[in-house]
């Protein structure tokens, strides 16, 4: 296939004409289909049915430590499941804190509490002039609102293959005392599936932070959700690596069960050093009395340890992976060799990223929406909604079927095209 930029432009123009016939016709067949969010399919919920069976009214519900998950107490969540979540973060139980259902929800209070009590006895942020967090991009959305919200000035870090751009991060952390932290999904990254390589992992651990209150937000969101057996990205443990630096208490990792169990009723963990929980407790004691445990000891149950979660794991890989081939291999045999657009093909995780020609992004995503389709927003995946080059474009394959993925997938090629014709017709 020729590259579109070298081809003459009345070719072009009798490309485009029958590429806007093909969308006439989809736009007239009133497709209905949304790859706008990774949330896991129904197909997927199902192989956790299970999980509401793992306890019944006839079962003593107490924990290992003979609390009884039905009444107040354990702060800290119970042993065991503080236990399981030790095991999927890679880090000592004691240094583990098991809340509800969503990490999202601990981000949040973690941001608000330096917000009104600072980090660990420095200055609260309310009371600073300025606060910047450095945002790897294209990165979570969700992640970007939070400091929205706070109003915190967000920092655009490019993600490179390896992680974030290091001499960059160095730059701005080792440099700058308003430079308060770094969101980081170091692992099958949303949206583009990158793990963070073992340098990249070691220079973040060696940081020398400009402010004593700087903190590395570790979102180990995908850290077992491989798509194959066979193939898997392996992540060094960056705490090991704070503590040959002299780092601690730089890292606050963040996990869940979201898309191991049921997202809406799933177990989070947030897992730090022993000094930073300590403060964090200390809030925690006025904010509850403790999170739901029955809920706790019914994951314990269901999935008895970290083996147990692989093995579900791969059961929903199996259910993935069709859909990212559905996504995949369209995109490979409709847009490979143009030129016009390129794509991570992740080892795991949620999502594909997908780069169209630069300018593009707005127009293809309401393209594909006017044609029944509905995408995440271009911009979404960086601060404040806006993609300096209007480029990225985030798939979400979980939710549809693979055979509305592939119908999908055929819509959003064609709207590249036409996309990319009109641009370079118009150079």
């Amino acid at each position: 296939m020729s590259k579109y930029c070298e081809m003459e432009k009345e070719a072009l123009k009798d490309m485009l004409v029958e590429l806007k016939a093909e969308y006439a016709k989809i736009k007239e067949a009133g497709l209905n289909l949304d790859m706008s969010r990774g949330k896991p399919g129904p197909d997927q919920l199902a192989i956790s049915a299970g999980i509401m069976d793992a306890l019944t009214s006839e079962d003593e519900l107490k924990s290992e430590t003979g609390l009884d998950c039905r009444n107040y107490g354990e702060l800290c969540g119970i042993m065991e499941a503080r236990r399981l979540m030790s095991e999927v973060m890679g880090v000592p139980t004691e240094n583990v804190i098991v809340y509800g259902n969503s990490s999202l929800n601990i981000m949040y209070d973690t941001i608000s509490r330096s917000f009104t009590h600072g980090v660990m006895g420095s200055t609260p942020w309310c009371k600073l002039d300025k606060v910047k967090f450095l945002c790897p991009v294209p990165g979570y959305d969700r992640h970007f609102k939070i400091t929205e919200f706070f109003g915190i000035e967000m920092i655009n870090i490019p993600l490179t293959e390896d992680g974030p751009d290091m001499d960059l991060v160095e730059q701005y952390v080792n440099n700058d005392e308003s430079v308060k932290g770094m969101w980081s999904i170091p692992k099958y990254s949303n949206p583009s599936g990158v793990t963070y390589s073992a340098e990249t992992v070691k220079r973040l651990a060696a940081l020398k932070p400009a402010a004593k209150d700087f903190r590395i937000y570790w979102d180990n969101a995908y850290v077992i959700h491989h798509l194959y057996e066979d193939k898997k990205d392996e992540l060094l443990d960056i705490f090991e690596e704070c503590k040959k630096n002299g780092n601690e208490d730089m890292v606050f990792q963040f996990a869940s069960t979201s898309k191991v169990s049921f997202p809406g009723s799933g177990i989070a963990a947030m897992s730090a050093s022993t000094a930073n929980l300590d403060f964090v407790k200390k809030q925690m004691t006025v904010q509850t009395i403790g999170h739901d445990k029955i809920n706790q000891l019914r994951h314990v149950k269901f999935f008895k340890d970290l083996d147990g979660m692989n093995a579900h794991m791969m059961k929903h890989a199996e259910l993935l992976r069709p859909k990212f081939d559905a996504v995949l291999t369209t995109l490979e045999s409709e847009l490979a060799g143009t030129g016009i657009a390129e794509w991570t093909k992740p080892l795991g995780g949620y999502f594909v990223s997908l780069d169209v020609m630069e300018g593009c992004a707005k127009k293809v995503v309401a393209m594909c929406k006017d044609a029944g389709m509905v995408l995440t927003g271009a911009g979404a995946p960086f601060p404040y909604g806006k993609d300096p080059k209007d480029s990225n474009i985030r798939i979400a394959p979980s939710y549809p079927s693979p055979k509305e993925l592939l119908e999908a997938s055929k819509v959003l090629a064609l709207c590249t095209k036409i996309a990319a014709i009109e641009k370079l017709i118009e150079a």
